[in-house]
């Protein structure tokens, strides 16, 4: 009867060391490796669809017409044109003013150099300091895009008529509006409106 008991107590160490080993996790198991999609699954795409040119607005929207439209130069460019046509209009230079301007832009500078003219009054304008240009705004409807650059200059003017010479130094604060046909080969923008900016 006393080997029975032990017998039965070895059986029951064997079968616990049995089910102890059986029950742990060694290794990989089946569940563990990846999960595999078959060639024929359609693939999900991650990558965001684009937008249509036509939802898109600001810098962006030119971009996407204007793929070379880089900030800096077009901003530096402005600034030439600024000086340049502010120079101009004071010296009356119709031939250089022409082709900067819009027709509309040319008929009401075109009205002042005459008002001078007819007062026997020159003038002459100089910068005190680099004007400096910042982007406001850029809108592109259909194929036209517009910029808005404002504009903050202290200029020096010089005239002289009948009653003689005088000089004025201002500081200017400009909303300068260019303009350039999206399809045109021309890379050139004209001045299309010039607005005071608020302080």
């Amino acid at each position: 009867m006393f080997e029975w008991i032990i017998l039965a107590a070895l059986a029951a160490v064997v079968l616990y060391q049995l089910y102890a080993t059986l029950g742990r996790r060694v290794g990989r198991q089946p569940e563990d490796a990846p999960a595999v999609v078959p060639a024929s699954a359609p693939q999900r795409d991650l990558k965001a669809p684009e937008a249509p040119p036509e939802a898109l607005s600001g810098i962006a929207a030119l971009r996407a017409r204007q793929t070379d439209f880089d900030v800096g130069h077009f901003l530096g460019g402005a600034r030439q044109a600024y000086e340049m046509i502010v120079k101009a209009f004071a010296a009356g230079d119709r031939e250089t003013l022409r082709p900067l301007l819009s027709p509309e832009v040319m008929a009401n500078f075109e009205t002042a150099i005459a008002a001078r003219e007819a007062q026997s009054r020159t003038e002459t304008a100089e910068f005190l300091v680099t004007p400096r240009t910042d982007l406001d705004s850029v809108t592109v409807e259909g194929d036209v895009a517009k910029a808005v650059v404002r504009i903050l200059a202290e200029i020096r003017t010089r005239s002289t008529s009948a009653e003689g010479d005088a000089v004025d130094d201002r500081r200017t604060a400009d909303l300068w509006t260019f303009q350039r046909d999206l399809k045109s080969r021309n890379p050139n923008w004209t001045l299309v409106r010039v607005d005071v900016a608020e302080a």
